[in-house]
C-alpha cells in the first residue's frame, strides 16, 4: 500500500459509454488480458509486473492503441504501460500485441488518477497523453484530466530526468494546459512559458490525428518536467502545426 495521500477529485474526466466491439476484439479480452492485463493494484511493484528492470513508459488514454504498440515495438528495451477505460480500444490494442508477440506492454483499464495513485514514487521514465477528451463546453471544463491535482500526482510519480509530452487539436484546452503547467509548483515548460513543442519523435499520427489535421485543426505539443531534469536538452520552441 502506498503511504502517500491520494489527491482529492470528484469528477471523472470520462463518460463510459458502450461503444461498438468487434467479435475479434471481444476474444481478444477474454484471451489475451489476463497475460498484459493489469489492476491499479498491481503497480506496486513494476518490476514483478514485468519480469524484468527496465526503463517504464506510461502512456495515459490509448485510444485504440496504436501509439503505444508502435512505440513498445519500437522500444522494446523498456516497459510501457497503456491506460485506457473504453473497451473496444482496449480490445484492439491487444489484438495489435499480440500480432507482434509484444512482451513489454502492459494495459489498464483504469482511471488515470488511480494508476498514478498505484504508482511508485519516481518509478515512471516519462509519461504522455495525446489527445484527450477535450470536454469543449464551458460548463464541463471541469472534467478535463490534466488539472492540477493531476499534475501533482503525476510529479510524484517521474523520476528527476523525466518528461510529460502532451498533445491536443483543441486550442482552448492546449491554452489551459500551458497556463497550468506554468502554473504548477515545480512544474516547468521546458520550452519556454506558453511556449509549444517540436512533436516528439516517439509519437506516430495516427488516424484520429490524420482525421483532425485533414479537418484543418491545428495540433499543439506541449513538452514539460516537475524536476526540470535531463528531458531538458535539445528542448526548443516551435508555432503549433509545424512540426
Amino acid at each position: 500500500m502506498n503511504d502517500h495521500p491520494a489527491q482529492p477529485r470528484a469528477i471523472r474526466s470520462y463518460v463510459l459509454r458502450a461503444g461498438r466491439m468487434t467479435p475479434a476484439q471481444q476474444r481478444a479480452l477474454e484471451a489475451a488480458w489476463p497475460r498484459y492485463g493489469a489492476v491499479p493494484d498491481d503497480l506496486g511493484d513494476p518490476v514483478a509486473l514485468f519480469g524484468r528492470r527496465a526503463p517504464l513508459y506510461l502512456e495515459i488514454g490509448i485510444g485504440n492503441g496504436d501509439n503505444l504498440v508502435a512505440a513498445a515495438a519500437r522500444e522494446r528495451h523498456a516497459n510501457h504501460l497503456g491506460c485506457e477505460v473504453h473497451r473496444p480500444g482496449l480490445g484492439h490494442a491487444l489484438l495489435q500485441i499480440e500480432r507482434l508477440a509484444l512482451d513489454n506492454v502492459r494495459l489498464l483499464g483504469a482511471d488515470a488518477n488511480d494508476v498514478l495513485d498505484a504508482l511508485p514514487a519516481a518509478s515512471l521514465d516519462g509519461a504522455a497523453m495525446y489527445f484527450p477528451d477535450p470536454w469543449p463546453k464551458k460548463r464541463h471544463h471541469k472534467r478535463r484530466l490534466l488539472a492540477t491535482p493531476f499534475l501533482a500526482a503525476l510529479a510524484r510519480c517521474l523520476k528527476p530526468s523525466a518528461c510529460f509530452w502532451f498533445a491536443t487539436d483543441d486550442a482552448d484546452y492546449a491554452r489551459q494546459a500551458a497556463e497550468l503547467i506554468d502554473g504548477a509548483p515545480g512544474w516547468r515548460n521546458l520550452c519556454g512559458a506558453r511556449a509549444w513543442a517540436p512533436r516528439p519523435h516517439r509519437r506516430i499520427v495516427t488516424r484520429f490525428e490524420a482525421r483532425a489535421r485533414r479537418a484543418g485543426h491545428v495540433v499543439y505539443e506541449l513538452l514539460a518536467a516537475p524536476h526540470a531534469g535531463e528531458c531538458a536538452r535539445g528542448a526548443g520552441a516551435t508555432r503549433p502545426g509545424k512540426t
